[in-house]
């Protein structure tokens, strides 16, 4: 493309984050499938054209959406553990903001198909999809052993309880996510409340 057409494409654009709002307001109510580039651009006042020009793939828009909505809840999940309080409290926070809120939370969805396309993946891609999942774990880590300096948690391995917790948040999520029926958001929170109080507190 000649220099003054990338310009032009460059000039009329939408602002990325519209591009990955609309993304992913469209991938949590009808799937990754129901997404296309000519239904995306139709939203956003681009062609499907522009947009593969700036993500190269409906994998690469998927994972540049998930990068995206996971920078806003990091930042949220930070804040949340930099509060001043019992670590027990701040975990709590931490299991609350992990826990999807209904079936086909925009988030979860995105994760769900992520991981549904990761035995796909190149390299580099799994590389940015475990950075992600690193940050939550580092987080986790850290508050975990925040908890036990402070007598608050029993003497456990920070790191392999955090893998653990993970793994089971992990599991009870998807079950919300994918709306299984039987059991819900507050089910699940009470269960893990019950499981942290036994495993770190008594």
């Amino acid at each position: 493309m000649a220099a003054g057409g990338v310009r032009a494409v460059r000039k009329n654009a939408p602002p990325r984050e519209d591009v990955l709002v609309a993304a992913m307001a469209t991938i949590a109510e009808r799937g990754l499938e129901g997404l296309t580039m000519a239904g995306l651009g139709r939203q956003v006042g681009m062609s499907s054209g522009h947009l593969l020009y700036y993500f190269g793939s409906k994998d690469e828009l998927l994972l540049q959406t998930l990068e995206w909505s996971e920078a806003a809840l990091g930042a949220k999940r930070r804040a949340l553990l930099a509060r001043r309080g019992p670590a027990r409290e701040r975990l709590q926070a931490y299991v609350d903001l992990y826990v999807p809120e209904e079936a086909r939370d925009p988030h979860w969805t995105l994760w769900l198909e992520v991981w549904n396309r990761s035995q796909n993946a190149g390299p580099q891609e799994r590389e940015r999809q475990a950075a992600i999942e690193g940050a939550w774990h580092r987080d986790l880590v850290a508050l975990l052993a925040e908890g036990i300096s402070r007598g608050e948690f029993r003497p456990v391995d920070p790191d392999r309880f955090g893998a653990r917790l993970r793994a089971l948040l992990d599991g009870f999520s998807i079950q919300v996510a994918v709306g299984l029926p039987g059991i819900g958001r507050a089910d699940i929170l009470a269960h893990v409340s019950e499981f942290l109080d036994e495993a770190l507190v008594s």
